[in-house]
């Protein structure tokens, strides 16, 4: 029998990530388009692991199927660890990949290259209905934050993050480079060695 995983986004590039990260696994991986009806997660948690936990929670629950849900955002140590769980939002309720990036371009003006340090963290939670223990990974990739955007891969903050030992912006790796340094590949790379048993 085919297991399937319930992914708890509507973020098509995110859907595509994981699956295209656990195609080999004889794992069905479904996102939230599949299921309409499923409730609108209110993300009002202070970290990502609050925020991963709830979405995992609620849409396994809502589904009665094991649902792994992503809260990742971009942490900036010159803005405080800002844009943080509001990384999606950064720039007001409705904002846009490019009006997010224009806002931290902007806040950071008169920051020199060496001080806009950053990090991408992101938080995977999985959680099956009727078990009240949720399994969480966590995965982060430091880089610098670029004074103009480049690339045309990703998506989010990928055409300002400048990984510094590879000399590109995260925008301008191939889906198969970014799952193999990024956030969220280092957080599936640690839940792929348990998924087979979680499922």
């Amino acid at each position: 029998m085919e297991r399937l995983l319930v992914l708890a986004t509507r973020n098509q590039g995110k859907v595509q990530e994981l699956k295209h990260m656990l195609a080999d696994t004889g794992i069905e991986v479904r996102g939230l388009q599949d299921y309409p009806d499923c409730p609108e997660v209110e993300e009002d948690g202070l970290t990502f692991q609050d925020n991963a936990i709830k979405k995992a929670r609620t849409i396994s629950e809502f589904l009665q199927l094991p649902a792994l849900a992503d809260d990742s955002g971009l942490e900036v140590d010159a803005l405080d660890g800002r844009p943080g769980v509001y990384s999606a939002r950064f720039a007001g309720p409705q904002a846009t990949d490019q009006d997010n990036n224009l806002k931290l371009l902007q806040l950071l003006e008169d920051i020199p290259m060496e001080k806009r340090q950053a990090r991408f963290r992101c938080v995977l939670a999985l959680a099956l209905p009727g078990d009240s223990t949720v399994e969480t990974w966590e995965g982060t990739c430091e880089g610098l934050i670029s004074q103009e955007p480049r690339g045309n891969y990703g998506f989010g903050y990928d055409p300002l993050f400048l990984l510094a030992d590879q000399g590109k912006m995260m925008a301008e790796l191939t889906k198969e480079e970014k799952s193999s340094i990024s956030h969220r590949g280092l957080a599936m790379k640690k839940m792929m060695k348990d998924i087979n048993n979680l499922l």
